[in-house]
Parts: structure tokens; C-alpha cells; sequence
């Protein structure tokens, strides 16, 4: 995720610092090349866990 949206490394203090943002449609785009790799059976589940991913590290999603 890191590489996607252009940032050394997340947040110390996520969800209060940001770091960065990145759209919905490229959470998708993750979620979909990600599929394989995860335990996840569908595609929504796989978005969860990289928005999820995304707020740990200090990523602000937007739509």
C-alpha cells in the first residue's frame, strides 16, 4: 500500500496523523491484486482488510 500512495512509512499516531489518502477505487484495485495472497473467499472482505490496513498505517480513505 505503501508504494501506491508514495509514503515511506505509515503513521506514529494513526488515525489522529496522516499520512496520506487514498480513494476507494484504489482500495478495490488492492483488494483485487491482494485476493490470492489473503484467506479472504470475496472481494469485499479482501477491501475490508485493506482499508483496515490502510487506517492502522495512518492512510485517510476517501470516497
Amino acid at each position: 500500500m505503501a508504494h501506491i500512495i508514495r509514503i515511506a512509512s505509515g503513521s506514529g499516531k494513526p488515525n489522529k496523523d496522516f499520512v496520506g489518502q487514498v480513494t476507494m477505487a484504489q482500495v478495490a484495485e488492492i483488494a483485487k491484486k491482494k485476493l490470492p495472497d489473503t484467506n479472504a473467499t470475496k472481494l469485499e472482505s479482501a477491501i475490508k482488510m485493506v482499508e483496515g490496513t490502510a487506517r492502522n498505517m495512518g492512510v485517510k480513505i476517501v470516497a
